[in-house]
C-alpha cells in the first residue's frame, strides 16, 4: 500500500539512527541529526499517496450530481438545466392533483406572476423517480431570488399512496394545491385523452362497469381518481387541512381570475394575475391568456386542452353520478367546500 511505503521510509531512517546510539547521540550533533530525521519522515508522509489517511489533505467534496440533461427518465424527459441568478430550492408549493382537473391551466396562469418560478414539465419525482434522491430533485428546479416561490405540478401525486409521506419528509410546511372537477366529467375527459392516443379502446361504458351496467369498476384509474375523499384521507395522515387549497376546475374555466385570486392569497402573493390577463376562447370553450409569459402575443393551451368528449349514454352518466354522490358529499364535509357536482 502507498501509505505503508511512506511509513517504511520513515522506519528505515529510524534504524540508521540506531547505529549512532551511544557516544554519537551524546555528541553535540545529536539534536541536529534527530531533527533532520523527523523532518524527512514528515516530508515523506505528506507526499500525495505516501502518508497514512490521517496525514493526508482532506478529500475534495464529491462532484455534484449529473445535470438533468443526462437523465432519460419516463417521468422527467429532457427537462432543462436551471441557470441564471438566484439558487435552486425545493418547492415551497406543489400542485399535486388531479389529472384532467385543470392543473396545466392553473400552472400556466400562475407563471404570469413575477414571484412564481415553476418547472414547466412534470418531474414525477414523488411517484416515479423517488429513488434518484432529493438532491437530484432540487437540481431540476428553476433558480429563484429571495421572496420568489418555487413550484412544480404533477397531478398523479394526489392518487399515489406514498407521495404524502415523501413530500412531508422533504418539508412538512409544503403548501399543497389540488384542482378538482366533477368526477364524472373528469373520468370522461380522462377517457377521451387515452382514446386519442389508443384508437380502438373499448367503450367508456365497457371500462367503467363490470358486466354491462353492473358494479362500477373502481380498479379503472379513470374512475378511481375521482374518489377524492379516499385520497384526501391518506394525505391528512401527514398534513393538516390548513396546508391545502382546493381549486374548482369548473370555476377555473368560468372565473379564472377569481380562482387565481384565491391561489395567490394562499401562496402569500400579491394579486398580480387578474381578469385583465384573460379572455374566453369560444372555439376551445376555455379561457386563454391575453399575454403569455415571455411573449406579447395571446396564448391558449395546447390542442390537447378543450378536446371534444366522446358521447356517453345518459344512463351511464347517471349511474356514475349516483356512484360518486356519497364520496362527493364526504369530500365537501372534509374540505368545507360544496363544489356543486350533485
Amino acid at each position: 500500500m502507498a501509505g505503508s511505503g511512506g511509513l517504511g521510509g520513515g522506519a528505515g531512517g529510524g534504524q540508521g539512527a540506531g547505529a549512532w546510539h551511544g557516544a554519537a547521540l551524546r555528541g553535540p550533533r545529536a539534536a541536529l541529526v534527530l531533527g533532520a530525521l523527523a523532518l524527512g519522515a514528515y516530508c515523506l508522509c505528506t507526499l500525495p499517496g505516501r502518508g497514512p489517511p490521517a496525514a493526508r489533505a482532506p478529500l475534495p467534496a464529491p462532484a455534484p450530481a449529473e445535470p438533468l440533461r443526462a437523465v432519460r427518465s419516463p417521468g422527467a424527459p429532457g427537462l432543462p438545466v436551471a441557470s441564471g441568478p438566484g439558487r435552486q430550492r425545493f418547492p415551497q408549493a406543489l400542485i399535486v392533483g388531479v389529472k384532467k382537473g385543470g392543473t396545466r391551466a392553473l400552472l400556466e396562469f400562475l407563471r404570469l406572476h413575477p414571484d412564481v418560478r415553476a418547472l414547466g414539465s412534470e418531474p414525477h419525482f414523488f411517484d416515479r423517480c423517488y429513488e434518484r434522491g432529493l438532491a437530484w430533485y432540487r437540481s431540476l428546479m428553476p433558480r429563484t431570488l429571495d421572496g420568489q416561490i418555487t413550484m412544480e405540478k404533477t397531478p398523479s401525486y394526489f392518487v399515489t399512496r406514498e407521495a404524502p409521506g415523501r413530500i412531508h419528509g422533504m418539508s412538512p410546511d409544503t403548501k399543497l394545491i389540488v384542482v378538482v372537477r366533477n368526477p364524472v366529467t373528469r373520468a370522461i375527459s380522462d377517457y377521451a385523452q387515452t382514446l386519442s392516443k389508443t384508437p380502438g379502446l373499448p367503450s367508456f361504458r365497457a371500462l367503467a362497469f363490470r358486466h354491462g351496467l353492473g358494479p362500477v369498476d373502481t380498479a379503472w384509474s379513470a374512475v378511481r381518481i375521482g374518489l377524492y375523499a379516499q385520497h384526501l384521507d391518506n394525505w391528512l395522515r401527514f398534513f393538516p387541512l390548513s396546508r391545502f387549497l382546493f381549486v374548482s376546475g369548473e370555476r377555473l374555466v368560468s372565473d379564472p381570475a377569481g380562482e387565481l385570486g384565491r391561489v395567490q392569497d394562499f401562496l402569500g402573493l400579491k394579486r398580480v394575475v387578474t381578469d385583465k390577463h384573460f379572455y374566453f376562447n369560444a372555439t376551445k370553450g376555455f379561457p386563454c391568456l391575453k399575454k403569455a409569459q415571455g411573449s406579447s402575443r395571446p396564448r391558449c393551451l395546447g390542442k390537447s386542452k378543450g378536446r371534444p368528449h366522446p358521447r356517453v349514454p345518459e344512463a351511464v352518466v347517471q349511474r356514475l353520478r349516483d356512484f360518486y354522490r356519497p364520496f362527493n358529499r364526504k369530500f365537501y364535509q372534509m374540505t368545507g367546500q360544496d363544489f356543486g357536482w350533485d
